[in-house]
C-alpha cells in the first residue's frame, strides 16, 4: 500500500536483484550508484522480515531487531523518513528510532527504553549508546545494514564498526550497500558478511544523455565564471532549482555574498553549520522555499587512531574532528535533494568520483536534469580526467560545450566586477562568523520552542542576506537595454 502511494510502478535494477535475495535471508554486498533506490532495496525486505517475525504465532517480545548504520546525520534522517514512509500502513507494528539527532545521549535514552524495532544511527553514536548500556543488541539483533559503506570508512568509522561488532550476536543477516567497491569495503565485507551474494546490476555511473545533459564552459578568467553565473541566474537562462558546488568554504561564502549583491538569495551549506540547521536547509530546499544552495563537498581527511576493539572510549566525532567542522557531514553523497533541475560545478570537482556524486544530485529517478561545469585554464587537467573516465562507447565526451556568446553578456561585466570588488576577504570572514552565530542562536534558543511548535519552523530562513558591505540596490534589476 505504501509503495503504491509513493507511485513506484516497477523496481529499479538494484531493487529487482537485491529484494528477493534479502527476503531469502542471504547476506548481500550490493553496489549501485547514488539515486538508484538502494534505501528501498534494503528497507522493504527489512520491514517485511520484522512483520513476519512479529506476526508469528509464538508471542515475540518487543526488541531492537534491526540496525542501520549511516555515515552522516543528514543521510540518517533521510533513511528514517524513507523507512517510516514504507511502514506508514503498519506503523503500529513497526517503530523506527532515529539516533542521528544532535542531542545528548540522555535525551535519546527514553526512546531506546521502548525497544524500537529498527534503530538508525552513525557508528559513533550507536557505539556510545552500547557503551553507556542504553542499547543492547547481543540477544536481539537479526538484521544489520551498512548504508553507503564506502563513506562509512572514508568518514573514519572503520574502528567504530570493528568495536561495534563485539556487541552483536554471533548470527545475524547483514546487508552492505555501497556506491563503490574499494579495498576498504572488501576488508569490511570479510568482517561483517557470511557467504554473501554480490549484487551489481549493470548500470552506467550517471543517467544517459536523454535524461541528464552535461555541459562544460571553458572560462578564460575567474571573473568570467562569476559573470556567466550572474547572467544565467539574472536572465533566467537556468530554470528551476539548482545546487552550486564550490571547492572551499571561503568560496562558498564568497559566491553567496556575490549573489546577494544581485538580489539572488541562496543558502550556504557546509560543515561549519550546526547539524540541525543543515537538515533544516535541506528540508526547506526540498519544499521549494529556496531555489539555490551553494555547497562544499569537502570530505575531511581522516587519520583514525588505532585502538583496541571493545574498549569504552570517545566517539569518532571527538577523536578526529578538525576544529569547527562536523566530521559526520557530507553533501555530495547520499542526501536526497528533491527536484534539482541543475547542478553547477562552479569549480571543477577534485576527482571523477566527486563529479559523479555531485552531478548525481540531479536527474534522479526518471526526472530530467542538467549539469554545467565551469573550467578555468588551470582546471583543464582535472576536467580532462573526468571526460576520459566518463567517455561514451565510441570515446566521445559526455560533456558537451555549452553554446553561447560571451560577447552578448559583456554589458553585464562592469556590474559583475563591481559586485566582486565588494566581496573582500574581510567580508567573507565576517559573513562566516555572522552566519555561524545566527545559526547557533537559532539552534539553541529555538530548539525547545520548535519541538512544541513545529509549524513555526518554516518561518526560519537560511537564505537571509549576510553581506556586511552595502548592497547596491541598482544591481538587483537588469534594465531592458542590457
Amino acid at each position: 500500500q505504501a509503495v503504491a502511494e509513493l507511485g513506484w510502478a516497477a523496481p529499479t535494477a538494484i531493487q529487482a536483484e537485491a529484494i528477493p535475495l534479502a527476503l531469502e535471508g542471504r547476506d548481500l554486498l550490493a553496489r549501485a550508484r547514488t539515486g538508484s533506490g538502494k534505501t528501498a532495496a534494503y528497507g522493504l525486505p527489512l520491514l517485511q522480515h520484522l512483520l513476519r517475525v512479529k506476526g508469528a504465532p509464538s508471542a515475540v517480545a518487543q526488541a531492537v531487531r534491526a540496525l542501520v548504520l549511516v555515515p552522516s546525520k543528514e543521510l540518517g534522517q533521510q533513511v528514517v523518513r524513507s523507512l517510516r514512509q514504507l511502514a506508514s500502513f503498519c506503523a503500529r507494528d513497526l517503530r523506527v528510532a532515529d539516533l542521528c539527532a544532535q542531542t545528548d545521549l540522555a535525551a535519546q535514552r527514553p526512546v531506546l527504553m521502548e525497544k524500537p524495532d529498527v534503530v538508525v544511527g552513525t557508528p559513533g553514536r550507536v557505539l556510545a549508546h552500547l557503551s553507556a548500556r542504553s542499547l543492547s543488541l547481543r540477544h536481539s539483533l537479526e538484521l544489520l545494514v551498512l548504508d553507503e559503506a564506502d563513506l562509512l570508512l572514508s568518514f573514519g568509522f572503520g574502528e567504530d564498526i570493528k568495536s561495534l561488532l563485539c556487541h552483536l550476536p554471533k548470527i545475524y543477516q547483514a546487508l552492505l550497500m555501497s556506491a563503490t567497491f574499494s579495498p576498504d569495503v572488501e576488508a569490511l565485507k570479510e568482517l561483517v558478511l557470511h557467504n554473501p551474494v554480490t549484487v551489481r546490476p549493470p548500470e552506467p555511473q550517471l543517467p544517459g544523455s536523454s535524461q541528464l545533459r552535461q555541459f562544460v564552459v571553458r572560462c578564460g578568467t575567474e571573473e568570467d565564471k562569476f559573470l556567466l553565473l550572474c547572467a544565467l541566474l539574472k536572465l533566467r537562462l537556468l530554470r528551476g532549482r539548482a545546487l552550486l558546488f564550490v571547492g572551499t568554504l571561503a568560496r562558498c561564502y564568497r559566491l553567496k555574498l556575490f549573489l546577494e549583491q544581485f538580489g539572488i538569495p541562496a543558502c550556504a551549506l557546509n560543515s561549519e553549520l550546526p547539524a540541525r540547521s543543515r537538515c533544516h536547509v535541506i528540508t526547506q530546499f526540498n519544499r521549494g522555499i529556496y531555489d539555490y544552495i551553494v555547497a562544499t563537498d569537502e570530505e575531511v581527511p581522516v587519520a583514525p587512531v588505532e585502538q583496541p576493539p571493545c574498549k569504552k572510549r570517545k566517539g569518532a566525532a571527538q577523536r578526529w574532528a578538525p576544529k569547527g567542522k562536523d566530521p559526520e557531514y557530507g553533501v555530495a553523497r547520499g542526501i536526497d535533494f528533491q527536484n534539482v533541475a541543475a547542478v553547477i560545478n562552479f569549480d571543477v570537482p577534485p576527482t571523477v568520483e566527486s563529479y559523479i556524486h555531485r552531478v548525481g544530485r540531479t536527474a534522479r529517478a526518471n526526472n530530467p536534469g542538467t549539469a554545467l561545469t565551469f573550467a578555468l585554464p588551470e582546471e583543464q587537467d582535472g576536467l580532462a580526467r573526468i571526460e576520459d573516465a566518463l567517455a561514451g562507447e565510441n570515446g566521445e565526451s559526455m560533456l558537451q560545450p555549452y553554446k553561447f556568446s560571451m560577447e552578448e553578456i559583456e554589458a553585464l561585466r562592469y556590474r559583475c566586477r563591481d559586485a566582486m570588488r565588494s566581496v573582500t576577504k574581510q567580508a567573507v570572514k565576517e559573513a562566516r562568523l555572522r552566519e555561524i552565530k545566527d545559526e547557533l542562536l537559532n539552534s539553541e534558543k529555538l530548539k525547545a520552542y520548535f519541538e512544541d511548535n513545529p509549524r513555526d519552523l518554516h518561518v526560519l530562513r537560511h537564505d537571509k542576506p549576510l553581506h556586511p558591505a552595502i548592497v547596491k540596490p541598482h544591481l538587483r534589476n537588469v534594465p531592458e537595454y542590457l
